[in-house]
């Protein structure tokens, strides 16, 4: 007989996500520097440090915020999705005003496939 509480719960190590997140930046950056040369590689990986960063920020804040309530899960949960969000913007804001000969367009474009890198990591399963 088929019993729920027999499968195991599904883990999202932050490291294999990061992982994931390095390789989709690595690609970004050789496809970044065949497009627009060293700069174009080198904001595909600012790009991509962004998300992996902040990602690392989110894991760190849920760890270190594990309790016994399910109101202070999610606000554990609340208060690392909202540090993340801050991680990204500040370095968004210090990448974009800092890095006079960025390419735009890889930057942009490493920091999606980031996102959707993570989101998809999330969906499968150890």
């Amino acid at each position: 007989m088929f019993h729920p509480a027999s499968i195991p719960a599904p883990r999202y190590p932050a490291g294999q996500i990061a992982l994931w997140q390095l390789l989709a930046s690595g690609a970004a950056a050789g496809a970044g520097g065949w497009w627009a040369g060293w700069h174009g590689a080198l904001s595909a990986i600012l790009g991509g440090v962004v998300n992996i960063s902040a990602g690392v920020v989110f894991a760190l804040l849920v760890r270190l915020g594990r309790s016994g309530t399910a109101a202070a899960t999610v606000r554990t949960m609340i208060r690392a999705e909202a540090a993340k969000i801050a991680v990204i913007v500040l370095q968004l804001w210090l990448v974009l005003t800092s890095y006079r000969d960025i390419v735009h367009g890889a930057f942009i474009a490493a920091f999606v496939l980031t996102v959707l890198v993570a989101q998809a990591a999330i969906l499968i399963r150890d």
